[in-house]
């Protein structure tokens, strides 16, 4: 008896990791939401500021916060971005510079991650420096997952936020806000 459940015990863990796996590439492509209308201007951010040690993410106008996130980050957060691959969020100065509202996580803020400072250290290396870094809600399909995705940084870079959350950020923050990432 013992023999099959060293057998099945594995079997069934490998099927079920498959099967997350194959729920989250299906539904990666679903996106397709209707965004959040821009807030009235008087309401928008005018900068964004990410601390990463303390996992938060601040909506500022004129100096004075205006909201505030936890967040979770990329899967290896310590340090700033160095390669593609890295699992590392950027620290610096970028922008906010397009948004995606078709994207595998429920809408998405793009920062304008890399630089040339960022491409001449990585390419100085023989690295790629990656890219595609956003703010984004959590993978579609996976909404009910909630602020419990908090407990683990689960990205590639990027800065995670709940879908509600994202709703939010999508209508304070316009394109070309700047962003400042912090270590």
């Amino acid at each position: 008896m013992r023999r099959k459940s060293l057998i099945w015990g594995p079997l069934v863990l490998a099927m079920a990791g498959l099967g997350v796996f194959g729920y989250t590439r299906a539904l990666a492509h679903l996106g397709g939401v209707t965004p959040p209308d821009p807030a009235v201007p008087e309401a928008r951010a005018d900068a964004v500021v990410v601390q990463k040690s303390r996992r938060a993410l601040q909506l500022l106008r004129a100096g004075q916060v205006i909201r505030s996130y936890e967040i979770a980050l990329g899967a290896d957060p310590v340090g700033p971005k160095q390669r593609e691959g890295d699992e590392r969020t950027p620290e610096g100065l970028y922008r906010i510079d397009w948004r995606n509202p078709q994207s595998a996580a429920y809408l998405s803020l793009h920062i304008s991650y890399p630089d040339r400072a960022d491409v001449a250290r990585a390419t100085g290396q023989g690295e790629s420096p990656g890219g595609n870094i956003m703010i984004h809600g959590l993978p579609n399909g996976w909404g009910a997952v909630g602020g419990l995705h908090r407990l683990v940084d689960w990205t590639d870079g990027c800065i995670g936020v709940t879908n509600d959350e994202m709703r939010e950020i999508w209508a304070l923050v316009p394109d070309g806000t700047p962003i400042t990432l912090m270590p």
